[in-house]
């Protein structure tokens, strides 16, 4: 040890012992990219929809980088755009309806016509012919107001009037427009025609699973965290008064441990439930953080035992120090790292429990997707000859996911200890 780590803070040791745990600086990276994915979510997810609950039903239950052209209907209601922070949270709805095509669509006498995709029927190219659609040009690239209106003039059949060059038409406010028939033509090739790529396939319905993985991380690290505050508030409270009281207070205190503890997960979200009348995802969040907290008041009034009895502590109440600034200021300090480890394990414990019950019906509403929900809607497509990317994706999320969080809990430990083998 050089003279300058010797005036060093015993933080910058564990700092530096944890470092040299490769796996568990690995982890760290990992969740630190699966966080940036949470937060950003709906910015980046290929279906940006709230939930990510646009699928195209013509295209369920396809494999991996699945590739289909799809046609884009402006919708005709009035979408509104709206702020990056309302996108952030809620998504933002598509001012599109996408139709899964087969082949290129062509345009003919202000009208577009395509083939639509087999879709569920799995019919052969050969019966595709029969399925030749058409929609008039203005109603796939422009809003028109869907109801009835005389704004344009008496008994018309549609909202627009298709002139030589031009068409008229009234938008989704009932306002009157006119374009050109050339400007709508390249409107229509440049934002009405794509092709989408699903990277990780579609489920039952054709919505895309990297959208629903991405969003499931969301919940997941979610209920990981706010169960965490949750337990760490209750078991840091429940623990320092019974470590360091003791008496009846230490008893009434191991005797809610020990009712909690016997307490099943999914009995506790049942009855947090009926308690509260509610069927949100915020009661699986306090239902979870309802069932770690005695954990987290074990380990403090085991530490918050030995602890007390050092002279440091006896000097402190000598003093006169009041028994709020012993535990707060001298005694909490010095568990950080048993905490540390503990947190590391509730959080990966939290996102087990979450996917467990989703998995049961349990978790939140059943649009909102999560990866026991994935799992769940999964396993009732899965045949023995396909269909097994619907449960490899999300079993595989949670298992990197938990196996990050505990290689980080075993780092801390670790680092924490001088003496542990890992550093020798």
């Amino acid at each position: 040890m050089t003279n300058y780590e010797i005036h060093k803070s015993p933080t910058h040791f564990v700092k530096k012992r944890f470092k040299k745990n490769t796996l568990a600086v690995i982890s760290v990276a990992y969740v630190f990219l699966m966080t940036c994915l949470a937060i950003l979510g709906y910015l980046i997810m290929p279906d940006g929809s709230n939930f990510a609950n646009d699928g195209l039903l013509e295209v369920p239950r396809k494999g991996p980088f699945f590739t289909v052209d799809v046609i884009r209907e402006r919708k005709n209601t009035h979408v509104p755009t709206p702020s990056i922070l309302d996108k952030l949270i809620n998504g933002e709805e598509s001012k599109y309806h996408e139709i899964p095509i087969v082949g290129t669509p062509t345009i003919s006498k202000d009208s577009v016509f395509f083939i639509l995709y087999p879709g569920l029927e799995k019919r052969s190219l050969r019966t595709t012919r029969r399925l030749k659609l058409s929609l008039p040009l203005i109603s796939v690239v422009k809003p028109i107001y869907a109801s009835p209106s005389e704004v344009l003039g008496k008994n018309l059949a549609h909202n627009f009037i298709i002139k030589p060059k031009s068409i008229t038409y009234l938008d989704e406010n009932q306002i009157i427009r006119t374009i050109d028939k050339d400007k709508l033509e390249d409107e229509f090739w440049d934002k009405c025609v794509e092709t989408r790529t699903f990277i990780l396939g579609t489920d039952k319905i054709g919505r895309d699973v990297l959208s629903r993985l991405i969003f499931g991380t969301r919940v997941s690290l979610t209920i990981g965290f706010i169960s965490l505050i949750i337990s760490l508030s209750i078991g840091i409270l429940m623990g320092s008064l019974s470590g360091y009281f003791g008496g009846y207070i230490d008893k009434l205190a191991l005797w809610l441990m020990t009712i909690t503890w016997s307490i099943p997960a999914i009995m506790l979200v049942v009855a947090v439930r009926l308690a509260l009348q509610s069927e949100g995802i915020w009661v699986t969040f306090v239902a979870v953080g309802l069932t770690m907290w005695v954990e987290v008041a074990r380990v403090v009034r085991g530490q918050i035992l030995s602890i007390k009895q050092k002279d440091y502590i006896e000097a402190t109440k000598a003093l006169g120090f009041s028994n709020y600034r012993i535990i707060i200021h001298h005694i909490l300090p010095n568990i950080l790292g048993p905490l540390a480890v503990i947190c590391a394990s509730n959080f990966a414990s939290a996102i087990l429990i979450e996917a467990g019950l989703s998995f049961l019906g349990l978790g939140g509403p059943p649009s909102m997707p999560s990866w026991g929900t994935m799992i769940k809607d999964g396993l009732t497509e899965l045949t023995p000859t396909g269909h097994w990317h619907l449960i490899i994706f999300p079993c595989l999320a949670i298992s990197l996911t938990v196996l990050a969080f505990n290689l980080i809990g075993n780092g801390l430990r670790d680092a924490y200890d001088p003496h542990s083998k890992t550093n020798n």
